[in-house]
């Protein structure tokens, strides 16, 4: 339900930079890192522009994707040392195990970790081509999901509960009720996916109408609709992800050059709109951090 929480539009809005993503390359996209240098590097810039914090896929120095703990612990040693953002993880992924899911999680401890909420079909649809680009079931099952939120309880990780569609949100209730999810609640509302929920603005303020109170949340847009959907998300006082796993472009044939690039445009839009920008600390106290 909205609360007044929710509508305070005085609160600043945070800023989540997600600085590579799995799938994409720099064949596609010259500015994704792919070394801990490049990570520090991007990061620095996502900060100095006006993010809170770094939402992290790892991956090796030749830019595939790692689940391993080193790999991780040395852009988590190289971020940290290059700005004070908060650390983000990801532990969404396929064909892994649940431990592979959680190693890094437990091992290095960052302040937060992201959680897939529910099970879905995730594709890219070409509609020139009239064909998929890529097509598969994204597994996300109840057991899996608690698995991984007592490891981030165990280690003092908030959990990020990413939503891909309306049912992911109610995902979070028994969970909460049974006390593993536990006040302030993080939500990031994920539109643009195709298997997931329609990208409009109509969508956004249903999905953010079902969060519970004491719900800090914000709008994931992928793709081309990221901008129409991030101005819809400031109006309606909630935060943003911006960043080169989500979108590569400024503006229709721009392509960003660096992660910088995309939160000096978010912060511009956060300040035309009247609000302020959060800073590192604001978060930190707004969602109740416990770890560096």
């Amino acid at each position: 339900m909205w609360t007044k929480q929710n509508l305070d539009f005085s609160r600043p809005c945070m800023i989540t930079c997600a600085l590579s993503g799995v799938v994409a390359n720099r064949a596609q996209c010259p500015g994704i890192p792919y070394t801990p240098e490049e990570y520090a590097a991007e990061a620095r810039r996502a900060y100095e522009a006006g993010a809170s914090v770094a939402h992290i896929h790892a991956r090796t120095a030749e830019g595939h994707p790692s689940y391993e703990v080193s790999d991780y612990r040395a852009i988590y040693d190289a971020v940290t040392a290059a700005c004070p953002i908060i650390i983000n993880f990801s532990t969404g992924a396929i064909d892994i195990t649940t431990e592979q899911k959680t190693a890094h999680i437990k091992a290095i401890k960052p302040a937060i970790g992201a959680l897939n909420m529910g099970s879905m079909n995730y594709a890219k649809y070409h509609p020139k081509r009239k064909d998929f680009v890529f097509e598969f079931v994204f597994l996300n099952p109840f057991s899996e999901i608690i698995a991984i939120l007592k490891a981030m309880n165990e280690v003092g990780t908030k959990p990020e509960m990413e939503c891909f569609d309306m049912g992911h949100i109610g995902n979070s209730f028994p969970l909460i009720d049974m006390g593993i999810l536990k006040p302030p609640f993080q939500y990031s509302l994920i539109m643009g996916v195709v298997g997931g929920v329609p990208p409009t603005s109509a969508n956004l303020h249903a999905m953010a109408a079902q969060l519970p109170p004491d719900s800090d949340w914000e709008l994931i847009g992928i793709g081309r609709d990221q901008w129409r959907l991030v101005a819809a998300s400031i109006a309606m006082g909630g935060n943003v992800r911006v960043g080169l796993e989500d979108n590569f472009y400024l503006a229709e044939g721009t392509m960003a050059q660096s992660n910088g690039d995309l939160v000096e445009r978010a912060a511009r839009m956060i300040r035309d709109q009247g609000r302020a920008v959060a800073t590192v600390d604001q978060c930190r106290e707004r969602l109740a951090l416990e770890n560096q």
